[in-house]
């Protein structure tokens, strides 16, 4: 009984990652759909949300299987219901994704208003944050948690210094207001992706050693 509870727990741990994959995935797209000005590429990562909203469920559902079957205890206890969290974070990091795809589409439609510097940099830095909470995960790592929750300030400078280049151009050409307004709101994106990834590497600490660490920036 015990070999094929821990064979459930390795198959929810791997359904786990090939979500976290998707995730990566999506944001590697978006960031492409952008600076190419790929609006066929935006419009998959849309479409491709609903497999990752088939696997959070999915995900939901044979966690709390485990919980009524073998009413775990201790780690084992944690680590399903870490899990649970986990792939909530990861659905919302997808829905942000096609956020970003929207504005793309968006932005398509209309001359390009600057080159793409500060948004790449933001967005490879909230994908670094996505791969390093999941291998925190993956290999049960509590410092690497902690890093990444230390990292967010970084990508919150980021968008700070993004939204005042683009208030400078909508005050000198009220032309740029759509498109400022956009970008802006792709920077606030990634910077929503960083902060769930954020919540992921406390997850993760508490998974590890059993601490709660959210609101606790000394513990970080």
């Amino acid at each position: 009984m015990q070999r094929f509870f821990d064979t459930e727990l390795e198959d929810l741990k791997k359904q786990l990652l090939l979500m976290g994959a998707l995730v990566e995935s999506q944001l590697q797209d978006a960031l492409q759909s952008l600076v190419m000005r790929n609006s066929d590429l935006a419009i998959r990562i849309v479409e491709h949300d609903v497999a990752i909203d088939k696997l959070d469920v999915e995900i939901d559902e044979v966690c709390l299987r485990l919980l009524a079957l073998h009413q775990p205890a201790a780690g084992d206890l944690r680590f399903i219901t870490t899990t649970m969290k986990i792939s909530t974070e990861l659905e919302r990091m997808s829905d942000l994704a096609v956020n970003i795809a929207e504005r793309v589409i968006e932005l398509n439609r209309e001359p390009q208003l600057k080159p793409y510097i500060d948004l790449p940099r933001m967005a490879e830095w909230a994908s670094q944050t996505v791969r390093e909470c999941l291998d925190a995960f993956v290999n049960r790592d509590a410092e690497l948690a902690r890093k990444v929750c230390r990292d967010d300030d970084f990508i919150d400078g980021l968008t700070e210094q993004l939204f005042r280049e683009l208030l400078s151009f909508m005050l000198e050409d009220p032309r740029t207001i759509t498109r400022s307004a956009r970008l802006t709101f792709i920077g606030k994106y990634y910077e929503r992706i960083a902060d769930h990834a954020t919540n992921v590497a406390e997850l993760v600490v508490y998974m590890v050693e059993g601490k709660i660490i959210r609101h606790m920036v000394s513990e970080n």
